[in-house]
């Protein structure tokens, strides 16, 4: 990140709008990409080499072991992910037999997900992984700050309508 603090600012001589630049070292949109694409990467490497998923695959799963028997499109509202890659990475899924995809007999048009014992055993295993993973990272944060930072987070989130022109 940049060596600059502040806000965003103008270069000197510059009128109002030409030229401006992020300050990355209080951009807040910036941190949260940057943070979670590094988890991300990192966790993907991470749980493909230990355990044979990606991030993605492990956020279904995750997912699953919560709310078994959701549809596709709530995965999607949960995880912030368009329908197309939640698609593959479940046709993926079901292909490895990491879960069972049936039809939801209220509806027709929708499907019922859920872990097969399979995937119940992988994400056993990988949550111990997942949670000693967030446990180093919160770590330079006592119990107090890390309630705070949570709080913050949920804030945050429950914002996200505010820019994302949800509803």
């Amino acid at each position: 990140m940049s060596e600059t603090k502040g806000t965003p600012r103008e270069p000197e001589g510059q009128g109002r709008g030409q030229d401006l630049t992020l300050d990355l070292d209080r951009y807040v949109p910036a941190f949260i990409t940057f943070i979670a694409n590094k988890l991300s990467n990192s966790a993907t490497a991470f749980y493909q080499r230990s355990f044979g998923v990606n991030v993605t695959e492990w956020r279904i799963m995750s997912l699953l072991a919560i709310e078994p028997g959701i549809p596709a499109s709530r995965i999607c509202s949960v995880i912030g992910f368009d329908k197309g890659p939640v698609s593959r990475t479940l046709t993926l899924m079901k292909s490895r037999g990491l879960i069972a995809i049936r039809n939801d007999p209220q509806d027709g048009r929708s499907h019922s997900i859920s872990l097969t014992a399979k995937g119940r055993a992988t994400h056993d295993k990988v949550i111990v992984a997942a949670l000693e993973r967030e446990r180093r990272l919160l770590a330079c944060l006592d119990k107090n700050e890390q309630e705070v930072l949570i709080a913050l987070l949920r804030r945050i989130h429950d914002n996200l309508d505010a820019v994302t022109g949800g509803s």
